[in-house]
Parts: C-alpha cells; structure tokens; sequence
C-alpha cells in the first residue's frame, strides 16, 4: 500500500498545546458503526462489567539536554539506550558535531560523542555512573514532548506532570504512551466501582512508535525495536478475561503492538520480555484487542495506519473528518477516541 492512502490534512489550529484540565475533561469520540461524541471521564457508562483494560505503566525519561560544545549550544534527545551510559540521540545541530567532542550539560555532567550514523542518530555516552543518570536527568533534563508542539513552544515544568500519565511506574520511555494521559485517579477509581478490571504491561516508547515513514511503499518500512514486559498473572488475566467472554481494551497503540506481539495463532497471551518492532498495517488480523482507546494521530504515520488496520481506512478518515467539524483537539495533548475493532 502507498503512504499517500494514509495522508489528510489537517490546520494547525487542531494541534493541542496543552491538555485538558482534568484530564479526564477531554472530549472522546466513540468509532464503531456510528460516530458519537462522549468525554474521557464517560467511560464507566460506555465500558462493560468484566471489560479488562491494559494500560502501558512505561514512565518518561526527561531526556531533553541542552549544552555547549565549547561556546555552540547544542541541544540533544534521547531516543535509545545502548549499553551502560550509551545513548543514541537526535542533536541539534548534528552536523558540527564529531567523535571525541564533549558536551558539557553542567560543571560535573558531560558527555562524549562517540559516533554518527548517516541517518543523522548519535552515538554519545554519558561521564557518569550509569547509576547516577537518572538523578542528573531529572534534574537538568527536560520532557521530551514532540516537536509539533515545540514549534510553539518549548519544555517547561507543567509539562513534567502533564507528559506524565498517573500510573507510571517503570522508567524507560523516550516519549509518553498518550492514550493514557487522560486518565485521573478518580476515573480508575470509579471503573473498578463498576466492576471493570485493569492490568498493567510495559512498553518502553522509542523511536519505533514516532518516526515518520520515508518511502512510498509502506511494506518497505522497518520499524525500530522497543523493549517490553507481559507479566505470567498479567497474561493469565487476559486469557481469562477472553475465555470468559470479556472484552480487552488496550489504552494506546503502545499497549495494542505489545498484546498483538505476544499473542499467538490461537488467541492465547504468552508471557513476554524482550523486543518487538511489529508495524500494523492493513489487511492485519488482530488476534487479542477488541477495543483501542488512543488518541487523534498524525497523518500518514504509523500510528494511523494501524488504527485504519482496526478500524477500516475510510471508517477513519471519516471518523477524522467528523472530528475536525466538531473541534476535536488532536495530537498528544489532545482528545481521544474509543475505536471498535472491526469485524
């Protein structure tokens, strides 16, 4: 299939800068037959008793650095972590940059530039005990959120909460799952009163989940590798839930590549830890999700491919239609959409 089938367009002014407050005060767009329009915190009324939704508890790195090579401010992002204090990074600027240069974040806290790619990735590792780096992350780093909101503006405090879902729990991310960004703990709390069950996998965001497809023929796009974790009870609750007749909401195309990954020809979640770098496109058969709560994604992405995949190509580009007529925010910070998995 051609990217330009997964392409729309779409004015800036539907790009959400910040989001809702509450959280669970964002607007949500329920795809199945018909389209209707609901908010996040309506979901004890539209989700069933017995329903399990899986959400991806993967927390973000501040890992947004900005330093000086000499006297040239350099600004870099992590997007993979190698081994011990090796990353790969976006910088900027990258072409003034050579192996053996240091970058120098503040007085005790540098880095070395070890190599670069010709894609433009580079290689850097960090002079400090890999023990340590979190702690200087969290306090010189920034949130990484995605440059679509920082061509408006840049990182600051409100975001280290609010690119933050509420349950995260296992630092390893490089961008938020943002599916889960609508959820409060009064929304969880009042799920579980109506009997909806929850269970947590990991999926560590990575350059995978974000980077844009530069050929024309989406069949001929790698994705990159992102680590993640199914738990033996975790994988026992969704086999359960299935057999029993309920249903699997994964929150976010994160926690949905996971499910399908470890999920085997028979339906069956298997325990899983290591890598998956599955691209969803259609005409997949999904094997495990019967519901994807996600957000309003960029177009000819690979985020929007696999929602077309659930869903149906034209039921999504109408749904995003029927969202732009109806102010729909869209984009990370923006509203969410529930989407029934086609039959």
């Amino acid at each position: 299939m051609r990217i330009s089938d997964f392409d729309f367009s779409l004015s800036p002014k539907f790009i959400a800068k910040r989001p809702k407050k509450p959280r669970d005060n964002s607007k949500l767009l329920l795809i199945s037959n018909i389209l209707s329009d609901h908010l996040f915190q309506d979901l004890p009324n539209i989700l069933q008793n017995d329903d399990l939704i899986i959400l991806n508890n993967t927390k973000v790195i501040q890992g947004q650095l900005s330093g000086k090579v000499s006297d040239k401010k350099v600004t870099i992002t992590l997007i993979k972590r190698r081994k011990y204090s090796q990353w790969e990074v976006f910088a900027k600027p990258a072409k003034k940059l050579y192996p053996g240069n240091k970058i120098y974040f503040a007085k005790k806290f540098s880095a070395e530039i070890i190599e670069k790619s010709p894609e433009g990735v580079v290689l850097i590792k960090f002079c400090v005990n890999a023990k340590r780096l979190p702690v200087l992350l969290s306090r010189y780093g920034k949130m990484p959120i995605p440059p679509y909101i920082q061509k408006f503006r840049k990182p600051d405090l409100r975001d280290n909460t609010d690119y933050q879902t509420t349950y995260a729990n296992n630092l390893g991310a490089v961008a938020a799952p943002t599916a889960g960004l609508h959820f409060t703990k009064r929304l969880i709390r009042k799920l579980r009163e109506k009997k909806i069950n929850f269970a947590e996998i990991t999926l560590h965001v990575g350059a995978g989940t974000f980077l844009p497809i530069r050929c024309k023929d989406i069949n001929q796009h790698l994705m990159q590798p992102e680590t993640g974790y199914i738990s033996k009870d975790v994988a026992k609750k969704i086999n359960h839930t299935k057999k029993r007749g309920g249903r699997i909401i994964a929150v976010g195309t994160t926690s949905l590549r996971l499910l399908e990954t470890a999920t085997d020809s028979s339906g069956t979640v298997q325990p899983f830890s290591g890598e998956t770098n599955i691209f969803i496109k259609p005409p997949y058969r999904f094997k495990c999700v019967d519901l994807l709560l996600t957000n309003f994604h960029l177009p000819k992405s690979t985020l929007f491919i696999l929602v077309c995949a659930f869903a149906g190509i034209k039921k999504m580009k109408r749904a995003y239609e029927y969202a732009k007529i109806k102010n729909y925010r869209f984009f990370s910070y923006g509203d969410g959409t529930l989407i029934y998995r086609k039959k």
